[in-house]
């Protein structure tokens, strides 16, 4: 109970901010490039594909030295930044923003994606045939019939998001109520052998992330057998 009393909760709401978010940032960004993505055939489509999914096999140390690289006062992004609008894009929460959204974009592409994809097409072309744009017929045909899709592609981003750890340390270092999350307050605590806090840490992200993988397992079922 000690260590319960004493437990900093500022890591964790700092994780949670910087998932929601990379989240909403990602919706944005993820849903007219998983409309085109479902809908092209285009030469270049097997392009993007690999480029998008590119941070799920590639290491977080590569993938976040990478970032870092770019985002530094030394490249020309990074001190254009700081030049002309004064923002610092490395060890700083805007910095972990940045380097979330490049490494959580495939989960929030490939769920979108693949719900697009299984679409039923002539309602998307009776949609078209009645007039409606691609823009309306994504928003008000498209969208309302990929809930489950949508659901996951969210939580999943949001979860994965919440459990960065090499792409946030690189990019943000540990700086506390700024780029210190849970996933580098558990590392700090197994460094300086407080196995004690790491438990409490590590058993409240294993919690939450059984909790939000059963929720959408759980609605996924439901879904499937409202369309039974």
């Amino acid at each position: 109970m000690n260590y319960l009393n004493n437990l900093e909760f500022e890591p964790f709401i700092l994780s949670f901010k910087l998932a929601l978010v990379t989240t909403i940032i990602l919706f944005i960004i993820a849903l007219p490039l998983a409309w085109y993505l479902s809908q092209t055939k285009s030469k270049a489509k097997p392009f993007i594909e690999a480029i998008t999914a590119l941070p799920i096999v590639l290491p977080p140390s590569v993938l976040g030295f990478y970032i870092l690289y770019v985002l530094s006062l030394n490249s020309p992004i990074g001190s254009f930044f700081d030049e002309y609008f004064g923002i610092k894009l490395v060890f700083n929460f805007t910095g972990l923003v940045v380097a979330s959204c490049f490494y959580s974009l495939p989960f929030m592409v490939q769920p979108m994606q693949s719900g697009f994809e299984s679409l039923n097409k002539n309602m998307l072309e009776a949609s078209y045939i009645s007039g409606k744009s691609k823009f309306t017929t994504l928003l008000k045909v498209a969208l309302p019939n990929i809930k489950p899709a949508l659901l996951t592609a969210i939580i999943i981003t949001f979860a994965h998001t919440v459990g960065e750890f090499g792409v946030v340390l690189m990019v943000g270092g540990s700086i506390p109520e700024e780029t210190k999350v849970a996933s580098v307050a558990i590392y700090e605590y197994v460094e300086i052998l407080d196995y004690a806090n790491a438990h409490i840490y590590s058993a409240i992200m294993l919690i939450m992330s059984f909790v939000v993988l059963f929720a959408v397992y759980v609605f996924n079922a439901k879904q499937k057998k409202t369309f039974i």
